[in-house]
Protein backbone atom coordinates (compact mmCIF):
# COMPACT_ATOMS: atom_id res chain seq x y z
CA UNK A 1 0.00 0.00 0.00
CA UNK A 2 2.88 2.62 0.68
CA UNK A 3 3.95 1.34 -2.74
CA UNK A 4 0.53 2.57 -4.02
CA UNK A 5 0.85 5.48 -1.79
CA UNK A 6 4.09 6.73 -3.65
CA UNK A 7 2.45 5.97 -7.10
CA UNK A 8 -0.66 8.73 -6.21
CA UNK A 9 1.13 11.58 -4.78
CA UNK A 10 3.14 11.21 -7.72
CA UNK A 11 0.52 11.27 -10.59
CA UNK A 12 -1.06 13.96 -8.45
CA UNK A 13 1.72 16.31 -8.02
CA UNK A 14 2.02 15.66 -11.85
CA UNK A 15 -1.28 16.79 -12.81
CA UNK A 16 -0.90 19.99 -10.45
CA UNK A 17 2.25 20.82 -12.39
CA UNK A 18 0.50 20.14 -15.73
CA UNK A 19 -2.13 22.80 -14.61
CA UNK A 20 0.43 25.19 -13.41
CA UNK A 21 -1.35 25.06 -9.89
CA UNK A 22 -4.56 26.66 -11.52
CA UNK A 23 -8.32 24.74 -11.56
CA UNK A 24 -11.65 25.30 -10.69
CA UNK A 25 -13.34 26.24 -7.18
CA UNK A 26 -16.81 24.72 -6.16
CA UNK A 27 -17.47 28.56 -5.04
CA UNK A 28 -16.32 30.04 -8.35
CA UNK A 29 -19.37 30.27 -11.41
CA UNK A 30 -19.72 33.42 -10.16
CA UNK A 31 -16.54 34.79 -11.74
CA UNK A 32 -18.79 34.26 -15.08
CA UNK A 33 -19.01 37.85 -17.09
CA UNK A 34 -22.94 36.23 -17.67
CA UNK A 35 -23.70 37.03 -13.82
CA UNK A 36 -22.19 39.90 -12.77
CA UNK A 37 -25.07 42.57 -13.27
CA UNK A 38 -28.05 39.68 -11.62
CA UNK A 39 -29.21 40.87 -8.05
CA UNK A 40 -27.62 39.06 -4.73
CA UNK A 41 -29.94 36.10 -3.82
CA UNK A 42 -29.82 34.67 -7.28
CA UNK A 43 -26.67 34.95 -7.27
CA UNK A 44 -26.58 32.78 -4.15
CA UNK A 45 -28.48 30.38 -5.70
CA UNK A 46 -26.37 30.37 -8.76
CA UNK A 47 -23.42 29.53 -6.83
CA UNK A 48 -25.28 26.86 -5.31
CA UNK A 49 -26.02 25.13 -8.26
CA UNK A 50 -22.52 25.42 -9.46
CA UNK A 51 -21.36 23.60 -6.24
CA UNK A 52 -23.58 21.18 -6.47
CA UNK A 53 -23.85 20.20 -9.97
CA UNK A 54 -22.49 17.27 -11.44
CA UNK A 55 -21.89 18.48 -14.40
CA UNK A 56 -19.02 21.51 -14.69
CA UNK A 57 -20.47 24.15 -16.51
CA UNK A 58 -17.80 26.36 -15.83
CA UNK A 59 -16.23 26.05 -19.15
CA UNK A 60 -19.93 26.84 -20.96
CA UNK A 61 -20.24 30.06 -18.60
CA UNK A 62 -16.79 31.27 -19.43
CA UNK A 63 -15.58 30.95 -15.77
CA UNK A 64 -11.60 30.79 -16.21
CA UNK A 65 -9.42 28.49 -14.14
CA UNK A 66 -8.17 30.52 -10.62
CA UNK A 67 -4.77 31.01 -9.12
CA UNK A 68 -6.16 30.28 -5.72
CA UNK A 69 -3.41 31.35 -3.07
CA UNK A 70 -4.80 28.48 -0.55
CA UNK A 71 -4.22 26.36 -3.60
CA UNK A 72 -0.46 27.56 -3.53
CA UNK A 73 -0.30 27.03 0.14
CA UNK A 74 -1.09 23.58 0.19
CA UNK A 75 0.65 22.83 -2.25
CA UNK A 76 3.60 24.68 -0.50
CA UNK A 77 3.02 22.32 2.60
CA UNK A 78 2.66 19.11 0.32
CA UNK A 79 6.68 20.06 -1.28
CA UNK A 80 7.97 20.45 2.51
CA UNK A 81 7.03 17.24 3.30
CA UNK A 82 8.33 15.63 0.03
CA UNK A 83 11.51 16.94 0.74
CA UNK A 84 11.35 15.88 4.27
CA UNK A 85 10.83 12.46 2.83
CA UNK A 86 13.14 12.59 -0.02
CA UNK A 87 15.55 15.28 0.11
CA UNK A 88 15.27 15.71 -3.30
CA UNK A 89 16.23 18.96 -4.84
CA UNK A 90 13.51 19.09 -8.09
CA UNK A 91 11.00 20.13 -5.74
CA UNK A 92 13.27 23.77 -4.95
CA UNK A 93 11.97 25.62 -8.37
CA UNK A 94 8.39 25.11 -7.48
CA UNK A 95 9.17 25.96 -3.95
CA UNK A 96 10.91 29.12 -4.58
CA UNK A 97 7.47 30.05 -6.73
CA UNK A 98 5.09 29.28 -4.62
CA UNK A 99 6.46 31.45 -2.01
CA UNK A 100 6.81 34.12 -3.80
CA UNK A 101 3.60 34.19 -5.43
CA UNK A 102 2.07 34.22 -2.30
CA UNK A 103 4.17 36.85 -1.40
CA UNK A 104 2.94 38.70 -4.40
CA UNK A 105 -0.89 37.39 -3.60
CA UNK A 106 -1.41 38.99 -0.44
CA UNK A 107 -4.41 41.43 0.07
CA UNK A 108 -3.22 45.11 0.35
CA UNK A 109 -4.76 47.44 2.87
CA UNK A 110 -5.11 45.60 6.25
CA UNK A 111 -2.64 45.88 9.10
CA UNK A 112 -0.74 42.72 8.43
CA UNK A 113 -0.35 39.65 6.02
CA UNK A 114 -3.60 38.90 4.91
CA UNK A 115 -5.34 36.36 1.81
CA UNK A 116 -8.36 35.87 0.39
CA UNK A 117 -10.31 33.40 -2.33
CA UNK A 118 -8.62 34.26 -5.94
CA UNK A 119 -12.27 34.86 -6.68
CA UNK A 120 -15.81 36.56 -5.49
CA UNK A 121 -18.28 34.70 -4.15
CA UNK A 122 -21.97 34.54 -2.61
CA UNK A 123 -22.32 34.83 1.24
CA UNK A 124 -25.79 34.16 2.27
CA UNK A 125 -26.27 37.85 3.03
CA UNK A 126 -23.62 39.52 0.83
CA UNK A 127 -21.31 39.29 -1.81
CA UNK A 128 -17.62 38.30 -0.58
CA UNK A 129 -15.02 40.57 -3.16
CA UNK A 130 -12.07 38.54 -4.93
CA UNK A 131 -8.56 38.83 -2.24
CA UNK A 132 -11.12 39.94 0.30
CA UNK A 133 -8.75 38.40 3.40
CA UNK A 134 -10.37 35.76 6.11
CA UNK A 135 -8.73 33.92 9.28
CA UNK A 136 -10.01 30.36 6.98
CA UNK A 137 -7.60 30.95 4.45
CA UNK A 138 -4.80 33.27 5.96
CA UNK A 139 -4.97 30.32 8.00
CA UNK A 140 -4.09 27.71 6.03
CA UNK A 141 -1.53 29.80 3.82
CA UNK A 142 0.45 30.74 7.22
CA UNK A 143 0.54 27.13 8.38
CA UNK A 144 1.67 26.29 4.97
CA UNK A 145 4.48 28.85 5.74
CA UNK A 146 5.39 27.50 9.14
CA UNK A 147 6.10 24.06 7.48
CA UNK A 148 8.23 25.92 5.07
CA UNK A 149 10.25 27.80 7.78
CA UNK A 150 10.48 24.68 9.65
CA UNK A 151 11.69 21.90 7.74
CA UNK A 152 12.77 23.87 4.43
CA UNK A 153 14.48 26.73 6.74
CA UNK A 154 13.05 29.83 4.27
CA UNK A 155 13.20 32.79 6.07
CA UNK A 156 11.10 34.93 4.35
CA UNK A 157 8.12 31.86 5.44
CA UNK A 158 8.57 32.68 8.76
CA UNK A 159 8.25 36.18 8.42
CA UNK A 160 5.09 36.43 6.65
CA UNK A 161 3.44 34.43 9.25
CA UNK A 162 5.10 36.69 11.89
CA UNK A 163 3.52 39.85 10.23
CA UNK A 164 0.03 37.89 9.92
CA UNK A 165 0.10 38.13 13.37
CA UNK A 166 -1.33 41.78 12.64
CA UNK A 167 -3.85 41.33 10.78
CA UNK A 168 -5.32 38.95 13.81
CA UNK A 169 -4.70 41.47 16.19
CA UNK A 170 -5.50 44.61 14.66
CA UNK A 171 -8.17 43.64 11.69
CA UNK A 172 -10.13 40.59 12.60
CA UNK A 173 -13.21 41.43 15.70
CA UNK A 174 -13.20 39.48 18.69
CA UNK A 175 -16.34 38.34 20.59
CA UNK A 176 -15.52 38.33 24.23
CA UNK A 177 -17.15 36.03 27.38
CA UNK A 178 -15.74 36.74 30.18
CA UNK A 179 -11.84 36.68 29.50
CA UNK A 180 -11.79 34.43 26.65
CA UNK A 181 -12.67 35.54 23.21
CA UNK A 182 -13.49 33.91 19.18
CA UNK A 183 -12.09 35.70 16.49
CA UNK A 184 -14.30 36.64 13.71
CA UNK A 185 -13.90 34.73 10.37
CA UNK A 186 -13.58 38.11 8.65
CA UNK A 187 -12.69 41.50 9.08
CA UNK A 188 -16.41 42.35 8.04
CA UNK A 189 -18.10 40.05 10.42
CA UNK A 190 -18.48 38.70 14.08
CA UNK A 191 -19.31 35.34 12.96
CA UNK A 192 -18.33 33.32 15.97
CA UNK A 193 -17.03 29.64 14.04
CA UNK A 194 -14.53 27.47 16.41
CA UNK A 195 -12.51 26.27 13.86
CA UNK A 196 -12.07 29.97 12.33
CA UNK A 197 -11.36 31.42 15.79
CA UNK A 198 -8.63 27.91 15.98
CA UNK A 199 -6.63 28.82 12.83
CA UNK A 200 -5.84 32.37 14.42
CA UNK A 201 -4.72 30.48 17.81
CA UNK A 202 -2.48 27.99 15.50
CA UNK A 203 -1.08 30.88 14.21
CA UNK A 204 -0.39 33.19 17.12
CA UNK A 205 1.07 29.96 18.42
CA UNK A 206 3.40 29.16 15.38
CA UNK A 207 4.38 33.09 15.73
CA UNK A 208 5.13 32.69 19.47
CA UNK A 209 7.52 29.55 18.77
CA UNK A 210 9.81 31.53 16.16
CA UNK A 211 9.90 35.08 18.01
CA UNK A 212 9.33 34.16 22.08
CA UNK A 213 6.62 36.97 22.14
CA UNK A 214 4.51 35.92 25.05
CA UNK A 215 1.80 38.20 23.97
CA UNK A 216 1.36 35.56 21.45
CA UNK A 217 0.71 33.07 23.72
CA UNK A 218 -1.68 35.82 26.28
CA UNK A 219 -3.93 36.55 23.27
CA UNK A 220 -4.17 32.41 21.79
CA UNK A 221 -4.98 31.08 25.69
CA UNK A 222 -7.94 33.15 25.90
CA UNK A 223 -9.35 32.45 22.25
CA UNK A 224 -8.45 28.54 23.30
CA UNK A 225 -10.38 29.05 26.56
CA UNK A 226 -13.20 29.88 24.22
CA UNK A 227 -13.18 27.36 21.99
CA UNK A 228 -12.81 24.54 25.42
CA UNK A 229 -15.91 26.15 26.98
CA UNK A 230 -17.90 25.09 24.30
CA UNK A 231 -16.88 22.10 23.50
CA UNK A 232 -20.11 19.91 24.62
CA UNK A 233 -19.95 16.27 26.81
CA UNK A 234 -19.91 14.24 23.57
CA UNK A 235 -16.59 15.85 23.30
CA UNK A 236 -17.90 17.52 20.08
CA UNK A 237 -17.66 21.10 18.51
CA UNK A 238 -20.76 22.41 16.85
CA UNK A 239 -20.23 24.61 13.10
CA UNK A 240 -20.23 27.74 15.25
CA UNK A 241 -21.89 29.93 17.81
CA UNK A 242 -24.68 32.20 18.00
CA UNK A 243 -26.61 30.71 14.70
CA UNK A 244 -28.27 28.28 13.28
CA UNK A 245 -24.97 26.54 12.33
CA UNK A 246 -24.97 23.33 14.96
CA UNK A 247 -23.91 20.21 13.10
CA UNK A 248 -21.07 18.47 13.77
CA UNK A 249 -18.92 17.85 10.93
CA UNK A 250 -15.64 15.80 9.99
CA UNK A 251 -13.13 18.51 8.42
CA UNK A 252 -14.21 21.25 10.83
CA UNK A 253 -13.62 18.65 13.39
CA UNK A 254 -10.58 17.96 12.24
CA UNK A 255 -9.02 21.46 11.92
CA UNK A 256 -10.17 22.14 15.48
CA UNK A 257 -7.82 19.25 17.17
CA UNK A 258 -5.12 20.10 14.64
CA UNK A 259 -5.12 23.53 16.13
CA UNK A 260 -5.76 22.72 19.09
CA UNK A 261 -2.43 20.02 19.44
CA UNK A 262 -0.24 22.46 17.75
CA UNK A 263 -0.82 25.13 20.35
CA UNK A 264 -0.16 22.64 23.09
CA UNK A 265 2.69 21.58 21.22
CA UNK A 266 4.13 24.99 20.61
CA UNK A 267 3.25 26.65 23.98
CA UNK A 268 3.47 23.56 26.59
CA UNK A 269 -0.22 24.36 27.85
CA UNK A 270 -1.52 21.02 28.79
CA UNK A 271 -4.20 22.56 30.81
CA UNK A 272 -5.84 21.62 27.05
CA UNK A 273 -5.05 18.05 27.32
CA UNK A 274 -8.17 16.59 29.05
CA UNK A 275 -9.85 18.69 25.81
CA UNK A 276 -7.85 17.41 22.96
CA UNK A 277 -8.32 13.82 24.29
CA UNK A 278 -12.14 14.18 24.50
CA UNK A 279 -12.37 15.67 21.37
CA UNK A 280 -9.76 12.93 19.19
CA UNK A 281 -11.82 9.98 21.06
CA UNK A 282 -14.99 11.47 19.55
CA UNK A 283 -13.69 12.41 17.03
CA UNK A 284 -12.22 8.69 16.08
CA UNK A 285 -15.22 6.75 17.11
CA UNK A 286 -17.86 8.97 15.26
CA UNK A 287 -16.52 9.71 11.82
CA UNK A 288 -15.67 6.98 10.22
CA UNK A 289 -18.04 4.55 8.86
CA UNK A 290 -16.53 0.99 8.82
CA UNK A 291 -13.36 2.38 10.08
CA UNK A 292 -12.64 3.54 7.19
CA UNK A 293 -14.59 6.02 5.57
CA UNK A 294 -14.68 9.57 6.12
CA UNK A 295 -18.32 10.84 7.17
CA UNK A 296 -19.83 13.87 5.93
CA UNK A 297 -20.92 15.07 9.31
CA UNK A 298 -21.45 13.13 12.85
CA UNK A 299 -25.60 11.83 11.96
CA UNK A 300 -24.56 11.25 7.99
CA UNK A 301 -22.30 9.60 5.85
CA UNK A 302 -22.78 11.23 2.26
CA UNK A 303 -20.79 13.20 0.87
CA UNK A 304 -17.78 11.61 0.94
CA UNK A 305 -15.93 14.85 0.31
CA UNK A 306 -12.49 15.17 -0.83
CA UNK A 307 -11.56 18.20 1.64
CA UNK A 308 -13.10 15.88 4.44
CA UNK A 309 -10.71 12.72 3.24
CA UNK A 310 -7.54 14.97 3.34
CA UNK A 311 -8.32 16.42 6.31
CA UNK A 312 -9.20 12.93 7.49
CA UNK A 313 -5.67 11.76 6.86
CA UNK A 314 -4.11 14.97 8.65
CA UNK A 315 -5.67 14.87 11.59
CA UNK A 316 -5.10 10.73 11.80
CA UNK A 317 -1.65 11.01 10.97
CA UNK A 318 -0.63 14.17 13.39
CA UNK A 319 -2.53 11.80 16.16
CA UNK A 320 -0.33 8.44 15.14
CA UNK A 321 -3.15 6.61 13.83
CA UNK A 322 -1.37 5.65 10.47
CA UNK A 323 -3.08 2.44 9.98
CA UNK A 324 -6.18 4.03 10.05
CA UNK A 325 -4.69 7.34 8.29
CA UNK A 326 -3.61 4.78 5.24
CA UNK A 327 -6.64 2.71 4.80
CA UNK A 328 -8.68 6.01 4.41
CA UNK A 329 -6.10 6.92 1.65
CA UNK A 330 -6.41 3.37 0.17
CA UNK A 331 -10.31 4.36 -0.03
CA UNK A 332 -9.72 7.58 -1.87
CA UNK A 333 -7.04 6.50 -3.99
CA UNK A 334 -9.59 3.52 -5.12
CA UNK A 335 -12.52 5.72 -5.21
CA UNK A 336 -11.81 9.03 -5.82
CA UNK A 337 -8.31 9.41 -7.62
CA UNK A 338 -8.92 9.49 -11.51
CA UNK A 339 -6.27 8.33 -13.99
CA UNK A 340 -4.92 11.53 -14.60
CA UNK A 341 -3.94 11.99 -11.03
CA UNK A 342 -6.56 14.44 -9.61
CA UNK A 343 -9.55 13.57 -7.47
CA UNK A 344 -12.91 13.84 -7.52
CA UNK A 345 -14.74 16.51 -5.49
CA UNK A 346 -17.31 14.16 -3.98
CA UNK A 347 -18.44 10.49 -3.22
CA UNK A 348 -22.38 10.06 -3.38
CA UNK A 349 -24.05 7.09 -1.92
CA UNK A 350 -25.43 6.25 -6.03
CA UNK A 351 -22.58 8.44 -7.76
CA UNK A 352 -19.71 10.18 -8.18
CA UNK A 353 -19.27 14.46 -8.67
CA UNK A 354 -15.99 13.84 -10.67
CA UNK A 355 -15.11 17.74 -11.09
CA UNK A 356 -11.43 18.26 -10.58
CA UNK A 357 -11.46 21.26 -8.08
CA UNK A 358 -7.60 22.46 -7.08
CA UNK A 359 -8.12 23.91 -3.89
CA UNK A 360 -10.76 21.67 -2.12
CA UNK A 361 -9.75 18.68 -3.93
CA UNK A 362 -6.24 18.51 -5.04
CA UNK A 363 -4.23 20.38 -3.34
CA UNK A 364 -5.76 19.18 0.53
CA UNK A 365 -5.01 15.83 -0.98
CA UNK A 366 -1.59 16.56 -2.01
CA UNK A 367 -0.72 17.72 1.17
CA UNK A 368 -2.74 15.26 3.28
CA UNK A 369 -1.09 12.40 1.15
CA UNK A 370 2.34 13.80 1.46
CA UNK A 371 2.21 14.17 4.98
CA UNK A 372 1.27 10.52 5.88
CA UNK A 373 3.61 9.34 3.29
CA UNK A 374 6.44 11.53 5.47
CA UNK A 375 4.93 10.28 8.48
CA UNK A 376 5.25 6.64 7.49
CA UNK A 377 8.65 7.43 6.30
CA UNK A 378 9.53 8.58 9.58
CA UNK A 379 8.43 5.65 11.52
CA UNK A 380 10.40 3.12 9.38
CA UNK A 381 13.48 5.00 10.06
CA UNK A 382 13.63 5.79 13.72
Amino acid sequence: MVEQLHQSIDRLEQYIRRNNFQGYDPYDLLESPLFSGLPHKLKFVIQQLGRRSPVNFRPLFRVKKGYNPVSLGLCLQGYAYRFAETAEKKYDANINRLIADLSRLRSSGYHGTCWGYDFHWAARYTTIEAYSPNIVATGVITHALFEARRILKIPEAGDMLIDAVNFVEKDLNRTTVDNTLCFSYSPRDRQQVYNASMKAVRLLSQAYALTGEKAFVELAERAVAFVVRHQDQKGAWAYARGDARTWVDNYHTGYILDCLHEYRSLTKDDSVAESLRRGLQYYYDTFFYKGVIPKFRSDRIYPIDATGVAQSILTLSRFDYLDRALEVAGYAIREMQAAEGYFYFRRYKYYKNKISYMRWSNAWMFAALSYLSWRLFDERTK
